[in-house]
């Protein structure tokens, strides 16, 4: 089972608008092609509490409250059960599933994405999971940095973020007097 994949479906969750149910449709890679041709309304409600549910697990994580983001995991997972199953057509395509078969789309999803981020919190610790620096974008990510120094869900929003304190400088100093040049005075 690729455990990291799993755990990247939960950080795709918590960043994904859910409006409608074409939104949440649009959360299913080619790889899930089946779930978004049988997710129904019943499922939205479901993934919306735990896409809240695990933004706090990403809220705690990123501030360095253990005890809580484990809290959390540990109640998740118990409300999406991992019931382990072979799956595929012949020795070739044999794969693992994280939920028995008929199981719902969001327990099948949700299973998934809580057991991958409760193992990758125990294989990388919490300090991992992280919440953009960027004010304007909030979206959530797992640090795969070599030194655990990420501290944006992008490219993008590194590069907006350093323009707009770049032009923050620059706007700061053409503001301030000139303080290399001295006052004359004038004696009369």
């Amino acid at each position: 089972m690729n455990f990291d994949a799993y755990a990247r479906t939960a950080v795709d969750l918590v960043n994904a608008q859910l409006a409608t149910v074409d939104d949440l449709r649009g959360l299913f890679t080619d790889e899930n092609a089946y779930m978004r041709d049988e997710v129904a309304e019943r499922d939205l409600a479901a993934f919306r509490r735990a896409q809240k549910r695990l933004r706090e697990v990403f809220d705690s994580g990123a501030a360095g409250r253990d005890p809580e983001t484990v809290a959390e995991l540990n109640a998740l997972l118990e409300a999406f059960p991992v019931q382990p199953r072979i799956s595929g057509h012949d020795a070739a395509d044999w794969h693992m599933h994280v939920t028995s078969r008929g199981a719902s789309v969001s327990a099948e999803y949700l299973a998934g994405a809580v057991w991958g981020l409760a193992v990758w919190l125990c294989e990388y610790g919490s300090s991992r999971f992280g919440i953009c620096a960027d004010e304007r974008c909030g979206n959530v990510y797992l640090d795969t940095s070599s030194n655990c120094c990420r501290r944006f869900c992008s490219e993008r929003c590194a590069t907006r973020s350093h323009v707009a304190a770049h032009r923050a400088r620059k706007r700061a100093a053409s503001a301030e007097p000139a303080s290399s040049e001295t006052p004359q005075l004038t004696h009369v």
